[in-house]
């Protein structure tokens, strides 16, 4: 959170939509989100009152969870032409979007009716790895390239051209991963659930496992597309440290400009 309140304002250049909002969402996530962890033991040997406990505290999660992403989204208010020409822009707001998405699906999946289809299934791969790689990594990405050049007296990132590939390639891989996982958990879910006339399980452990077997490679097709945008960035950062000449030709260094 302390990411999403300073560094869409530096980089939108406007001011936080709501200080108001930003205070209430802090305090209610102190306050909520510690009671919320029983929603990962459903149907296990926790008591059931604790379980429940724990899936009314992550619904009401949504409420603060949704507040911080409206106030990052809306601090855009005015600035939405930056989207056309700034990637680090594009991460940020893709970022909360995904955060928006994930704070959403989070509460749903705690639902104990929704969890008994999702419960150790590859839909929880996919929702953890949408707030992983969608959120967290996307949102640590545009702060990165707010602060290189900052840090190291540099005019701007070596190349805003890798910037924008790194954003398609992040967000390609991380949709790639997530769906596959998606679609595998859902599937994986309704395939332990099936029953035949006499009780009996309709499919054994390979079985699935061999209908999820596609999906992992689609899996492994994200991760692999994520990690080169990854790569691409540390390149990017490594010759912005050094001073390299930019997209322009020009000296990335403030001091030799003066």
């Amino acid at each position: 959170m302390p990411t999403l309140y300073y560094y869409v304002p530096v980089q939108a250049q406007r001011p936080i939509y709501s200080y108001r909002l930003s205070i209430v969402h802090f305090w209610a996530l102190i306050a909520v989100y510690m009671w919320a962890g029983p929603h990962h033991l459903h149907y296990s040997s926790l008591p059931d009152w604790a379980q429940s406990v724990g899936m009314v505290f992550s619904i009401v999660l949504l409420a603060p969870s949704w507040g911080g992403m409206i106030n990052g989204v809306m601090t855009l208010s005015g600035a939405w032409h930056k989207l056309r020409t700034d990637p680090i822009i594009r991460f940020l707001i893709v970022a909360l979007s995904f955060y928006g998405m994930s704070t959403f699906e989070g509460p749903m999946m705690s639902i104990k009716t929704v969890n008994a289809l999702s419960h150790n299934t590859d839909w929880t791969i996919g929702h953890v790895h949408s707030g992983a790689l969608g959120w967290v990594a996307m949102i640590t990405f545009g702060a990165v390239y707010v602060m290189t050049p900052r840090l190291f007296d540099r005019r701007r990132m070596f190349s805003v051209g890798w910037i924008n590939v790194h954003f398609w390639l992040s967000t390609i891989g991380t949709v790639l991963y997530i769906a596959a996982m998606w679609v595998s958990g859902i599937m994986q879910g309704l395939m332990w659930r099936a029953v035949n006339d006499d009780g009996t399980l309709t499919y054994n452990f390979i079985q699935e496992l061999s209908e999820r077997q596609p999906f992992y490679i689609v899996r492994l097709l994200g991760g692999v597309i994520f990690l080169a945008g990854t790569l691409l960035m540390a390149v990017n950062v490594w010759r912005t440290v050094r001073g390299d000449r930019d997209d322009n030709g020009d000296l990335n260094v403030l001091r030799e400009a003066a």
